[in-house]
This record gives C-alpha cells, structure tokens and sequence, in this order.
C-alpha cells in the first residue's frame, strides 16, 4: 500500500511538472526511512519513501529484454532531488551508484538508459543492486537485495505443539541447491531440534526429505534422503542419540503445493519431523 501511495505522489509531481504547474516539495525524508548502508545518497536528494522486506522477489535488469529474478532481503528506497537544487543527469546516478558497486568488489552487469544493475559477491554473501532514474534524475530508485532463501523461525516449543497436535511439521532447511550441505543459516533450526529432543526424553522422531519435482523422480530421492541423512547427522552431533531418530527421502513423491511456481516449488522442498 505504502509503494502504490509513494507512485500516486511520483505520478502528481510529473503531471503539475507537465503542465508547468508548482510543486510542493518535501524537504525532510518519509519517516522510517534511510538510506542503505552499502550506499550514501547523492547530494541535493531526500528519500521519498521505502520499502522493506525480510524476503521477496526483485526483478533485475541484464538487457533490454533480458532480467533475472532473485529472493532475498530487499531494500527499496525512492529518492526526489529537493526543489530549487540542481538535479544530478541519469548518466550522473548511473555513474555514482556504478562506482560504489566497484568500489565494493562488485560488477556492472548493465549500464546504459535510465538503469544501472550490479552483482557483489562478499563474505559469501551475493548482493544484487540497481538504480532506476526517471523525468530525467529528478527521480531514481535504489533497490538493494541480499540474495538468500527464506529463513523458518520455528523454536522447540512450536515444534513439540506440532507434534503433538498433528504428529508432524513441515521445516524449510536451507542446503546448498543440489546437494545435501547444510548451510550457515541452517545452524538456529538444528540447535530447535536439538532442544525438542533434548527436552524430551522419550520423544522419538523420523526424518523425512521432501523436494520438488525439477530433475527425474530417482535424483530427487536420492537427495530427499541425502538431506535427512544430514539433518539427522547434525542433530546426533548436537547431542541426540541416533537410536531415537530415522532418516528417509521421500522425494517428489508427497508434494504440499503446486510445483508449476516457484512458490509452490520453494514450499515442497521441505524437511519433515514426524512423531513415531
């Protein structure tokens, strides 16, 4: 709602500019906002509104008919130059936000028009960037996004709740696509497991991967029971006796949403701790 608000205001500022009209212009920026870290803001600039979110999907600009959507963290920030103040050329903010990228460790990957989308690969982290300057740099738009699958914040209490309520429950584990690694994000929903089981001492559970149906139905198996294998290695780790748990892969085989989205695809590849 607060996007679609902050356009409405862009669309007016166009229009009165059109007709050679006057216009009001904010001098202090929309409450709540800032700018990213990653990046100061350009001189005689105030930020006109914002948008964050923990994850979502930006759509980036490689060519003019090519893009690349990615999920992660994004952070969208509308800037408007002040009035009265000299507003910076496209070529300008293209250059200024270019540069940064650079001077980051990143890449431009497109360059030209009104858009500029770069690619910062630091500490493993991926981060995408990309600024869309409009009416000439009167307006542009920074959107920032850290790449990475969404997070589950389940604790042990949830999980027991879960269990004893439907005798299962349905955990998003980030791995590396492809493979039964566990990734650094994975370590917070280990450590619950490990404390469901630990807090309860007769609980007994299996294991079961599930994913969605890219690749044949033996890969996916395969991988399905690779992934429960190294959940079920990592929670005897964390102290759990192996006695009490079982692995198995389930593959593409019990799918919970439509694998034609990503959506649906994202919600199938899931780890399942089921009550025995």
């Amino acid at each position: 709602m607060k996007t679609r608000i902050v356009w409405l205001a862009v669309l007016i500022v166009l229009t009165l500019s059109a007709l050679g009209l006057p216009v009001l212009a904010q001098e202090t920026d929309a409450e709540g906002c800032k700018d990213h870290p990653m990046f100061t803001r350009m001189k005689s600039y105030f930020l006109q509104g914002c948008e964050l979110k923990d994850f979502d999907e930006v759509e980036f600009f490689l060519a003019a008919w090519e893009t690349k959507t990615l999920e992660g963290k994004k952070t969208k920030i509308d800037y408007a130059v002040k009035e009265g103040a000299q507003m910076a050329s496209p070529l300008q903010i293209r250059r200024n936000y270019g540069n940064a990228v650079k001077a980051l460790g990143g890449t431009i990957l497109l360059d030209e028009g009104n858009t500029m989308t770069g690619r910062i690969v630091k500490s493993g982290r991926e981060v995408w960037v990309s600024a869309v300057v409009y009416n000439d740099g009167a307006l542009f738009t920074l959107t920032v996004l850290a790449v990475g699958e969404m997070v589950q914040e389940v604790s042990a209490n949830d999980m027991l709740e879960a269990l004893n309520k439907d005798g299962y429950i349905a955990l998003y584990i980030n791995f590396d696509s492809g493979k039964a690694d566990l990734k650094p994000e994975s370590e917070g929903m280990i450590s619950q497991i490990v404390a469901l089981l630990t807090g309860n001492a007769d609980l007994k559970v299996g294991i079961e991967g599930h994913t969605d149906n890219v690749g044949t139905p033996a890969a996916n198996k395969a991988l399905s029971e690779q992934r429960a294998k190294a959940v079920m290695a990592a929670v005897v780790k964390g102290g759990v006796s192996a006695a009490r748990l079982t692995a198995f892969g389930w593959g593409q085989e019990k799918p919970i949403a439509d694998n034609r989205g990503e959506e649906g695809r994202a919600k199938n590849r899931r780890v399942e701790i089921v009550k025995k």
